[in-house]
């Protein structure tokens, strides 16, 4: 038999009565006055009624902080699953009463009756295997960002929430922050006129993690606490090394997406929100790879190169002109603006927006936007605040998964978005090459030989 939380519609109820169970038990507290306050709850409490049911795939680095910030929201995490105890053993001691695992397909099959809701903070490779997983099993889904590893996940993650209804959000903070609503209101008032040229930088690619780099011919023996195998998930088989897990896989083909998936949905996606920028019509890359800026450099298609400029083109949107967006990493930034004074500089990882009375830049995660000339400054003190402000970026999907509005970063607007993070990695695969990109389709229509690699062929066992 199948247990009612295990469905979706068993999960919508389940919403309902975590919706209603704070006024009833409060109801009977004033009818009765003998309710015990571990039911209620109190001051600093939340009674077992309103506690959000939770499984954590994912335990240590981000994935840990994520569980340790739902828990202080108030959920209650019966299960968790991480492929290295070790690594997980912090979160795991912080939750005894929460059973473990290794293998997240074993934990959502054994409790699902148990839980309302699925946080997914692994390694790149693995985000969408995991949520999907959870989807089908009726559960709401947090998934750090990007939100997947290739542009197919991505679109069948999206398509796959839609149809269930699960409540759902993409690890992207500064979507949430009060930065990224003033960027918004200040660009859509015109502030800086037509905008039709955007910057995005980061400093992360060779900095955090070594890129343009082979993989290593030695093979050390894998760590006793680790679980290599479920590691590599749907990845097909290569020898263990510290210089894939637990830090650097990032920078590798098979796990990470660079530093444009690793920073792209926190600097991108603004531009992409306030100028309702929609899907590109192509992309194009150049790299140290194939000799552009740097020489010397040899292509290899295990990591990623050691810089890159990408270069975005997105149409016409009703009055809005179209919108040329580059992309920089690896030590590569956009021209300086000549409005900046000697003691102003571009953040080291950002946005910058060129439009046709002035220019605005901001730092990653939703950062308080800057305007030149600095008189715009003034001219924005009039702007209206027309949107409304977010509780918080955990707060909003917490809160819909106990009935609430969705969270503004849901899958409808995190998958497209992250679509076109994507489309930017997948151009590093064919460097020089303007990609004409079909979005319905999901498919490059001028070099169909680099199709190939909007998805991956996954290990036996393995499955969306």
């Amino acid at each position: 038999m199948t247990d009612a939380a295990s469905t979706p519609e068993g999960s919508t109820s389940r919403r309902g009565f975590l919706s209603t169970a704070a006024a009833a038990a409060a109801s009977t507290a004033f009818s009765f006055h003998v309710v015990p306050r571990h039911v209620l709850g109190g001051q600093g409490q939340t009674p077992p009624s309103e506690r959000l049911n939770m499984a954590g795939i994912g335990c240590g680095g981000m994935g840990g902080g994520d569980i340790a910030t739902f828990t202080k929201l108030g959920a209650n995490f019966v299960a968790l699953c991480d492929v290295d105890e070790e690594r997980a053993r912090g979160t795991f001691n912080a939750h005894p009463q929460a059973k473990t695992y290794k293998d997240f397909r074993q934990m959502i099959d054994k409790e699902a009756k148990n839980i309302d809701a699925v946080c997914v903070g692994t390694p790149d490779h693995i985000h969408a295997v995991a949520a999907m997983a959870a989807i089908k099993a009726g559960k709401h889904v947090y998934v750090q960002k990007p939100l997947t590893h290739t542009l197919h996940e991505c679109r069948a993650l999206t398509t796959a929430a839609r149809k269930t209804g699960v409540m759902t959000s993409m690890g992207n903070q500064g979507h949430a922050s009060e930065g990224s609503r003033l960027t918004n209101e200040w660009i859509q008032s015109g502030l800086i006129g037509d905008v039709n040229e955007v910057h995005v930088w980061s400093d992360r690619a060779g900095r955090l993690w070594k890129q343009g780099i082979d993989k290593p011919k030695d093979a050390p023996p894998v760590p006793p606490t680790l679980d290599w195998n479920l590691w590599l998930g749907p990845v097909r088989e290569r020898p263990y090394h510290p210089a894939y897990a637990p830090h650097n896989w990032r920078g590798w083909w098979d796990f990470g997406t660079g530093a444009l998936g690793d920073m792209g949905c926190h600097i991108i996606d603004h531009p992409v929100w306030a100028l309702n920028l929609g899907a590109p019509t192509s992309v194009e890359s150049r790299t140290t790879l194939d000799g552009a800026f740097l020489e010397n450099n040899k292509p290899n298609f295990e990591s990623y190169p050691i810089a890159a400029m990408i270069t975005y083109q997105f149409p016409v949107r009703g009055k809005q002109p179209a919108v040329k967006m580059t992309w920089y990493d690896g030590g590569l930034m956009p021209p300086t603006p000549a409005e900046m004074t000697s003691g102003q500089r571009l953040p080291d990882n950002g946005v910058l927006y060129v439009g046709t009375k002035g220019k605005m830049y901001h730092s990653s995660h939703g950062g308080t936007p800057q305007l030149l000339p600095a008189a715009l400054m003034e001219q924005a003190k009039s702007v209206t605040k027309s949107m409304d402000r977010s509780p918080g970026h955990y707060e909003e999907w917490y809160l819909a998964c106990k009935g609430g509005k969705k969270p503004v970063d849901n899958f409808e607007y995190a998958g497209p978005m992250t679509e076109t993070v994507l489309l930017g990695v997948l151009s590093l695969r064919a460097p020089g090459i303007r990609l004409e990109w079909d979005s319905e389709g999901l498919q490059v229509r001028n070099a169909p030989e680099v199709n190939q690699f909007i998805h991956k062929e996954y290990r036996a066992g393995w499955t969306l």
